[in-house]
């Protein structure tokens, strides 16, 4: 079974406060047994069962970055550099904690590689957020939760640094003041179930995985941004992108300029999320120089038309995509 990872709107700029910092796990209603949507690793690990351990789908991979490029070529003409983030698959930093039985393929070791292959060949803007945090895992922090399937602050946190670098190496005039960048908080601690140990597993699953901290940041006080404040830097994307996890409050501080962002919950896929931003009238009344379309490796492969994959409202034809894309975008 596979299910996407959680998406959730907000066409706000990140300012006076978090747009809606509370984690929001709406991965779904059911609970299931671990062996179709959680793998139930060693040392209480958990992982989404929602990629394959095993297979990669090139042809998707294909004609997927065939649509991205078609994409950036179109917000090009309206002056908008799109670049991609793909976030690694958890599995490739832990997979001493997969159980006994399951490993990773030979291909599936090098799927996020050939993903950022074939965006390097269509001259689509991306970086390899893997080496980033492998080196920040091999420097002794974590970069995913045991029991959750989202990334920790850390991660984040150098996901977000490595983006600010990209975008002043492409785009080194952006628009607005500096001195406009969000104020970081200080960080607090929070014990609780994982979104995955408390979506998916049973009582007695949850007691003997037990609970994990996690750290999440304050907003600062007085260090807010004024929402009206035009955002130069658009990010869409899925939940790992939300304020609660960091990465968009650090973009804004690291670029020292505002940073707008949407998501939305539920298995709706990042190809939807790109079009009611690029059709909302945020977008329409304030285009950013740069938008961050932010992608998850094992479901890159899942394009617009991934029936049973994302939800029924998400779901269209590669030429319905393009057609409101460039509805969107005028042309």
């Amino acid at each position: 079974m596979t299910i996407s990872l959680l998406l959730a709107p907000s066409f706000k700029r990140l300012g006076s406060a978090l747009l809606g910092a509370a984690l929001s796990m709406s991965l779904g209603t059911a609970q299931a047994d671990d062996s179709s949507i959680v793998i139930n690793g060693a040392d209480g690990w958990l992982f989404p069962g929602w990629g394959s351990l095993t297979e990669v789908d090139t042809k998707g991979i294909d004609a997927n970055t065939a649509l991205i490029n078609e994409a950036r070529q179109t917000l090009a003409a309206r002056n908008v550099q799109l670049q991609v983030l793909v976030l690694p698959d958890k599995t490739l930093f832990y997979q001493d904690k997969l159980p006994a039985g399951k490993t990773l393929s030979p291909q599936v070791q090098q799927r996020y590689q050939t993903i950022l292959g074939k965006l390097k060949q269509a001259g689509i803007p991306a970086f390899d957020d893997y080496a980033v945090l492998k080196k920040l895992k091999d420097s002794g922090q974590e970069v995913f939760y045991r029991t959750d399937q989202h990334w920790t602050q850390a991660a984040a946190d150098a996901t977000a640094v490595a983006t600010a670098e990209q975008i002043k190496r492409d785009v080194p005039s952006l628009k607005g003041s500096a001195g406009t960048g969000m104020a970081l908080g200080s960080e607090f601690k929070e014990r609780r179930f994982g979104d995955l140990a408390e979506r998916f597993l049973t009582p007695e699953q949850r007691k003997a995985t037990g609970r994990e901290t996690f750290t999440v940041r304050r907003q600062a006080a007085g260090g807010g941004l004024l929402d009206a404040a035009p955002a130069p830097v658009h990010v869409t994307g899925h939940s790992m992108v939300q304020p609660y996890f960091g990465y968009p409050q650090k973009l804004s501080n690291t670029l020292d300029r505002p940073v707008s962002v949407n998501w939305k919950p539920g298995n709706v896929g990042h190809w939807i999320m790109l079009l009611e931003y690029l059709e909302s009238a945020d977008f329409k009344q304030n285009p950013p120089q740069v938008l961050v379309w932010q992608m998850f490796e094992p479901t890159y492969a899942q394009g617009p038309q991934a029936t049973g994959l994302w939800d029924n409202a998400s779901i269209m034809s590669a030429d319905a995509w393009r057609n409101r894309l460039h509805g969107a975008l005028g042309r």
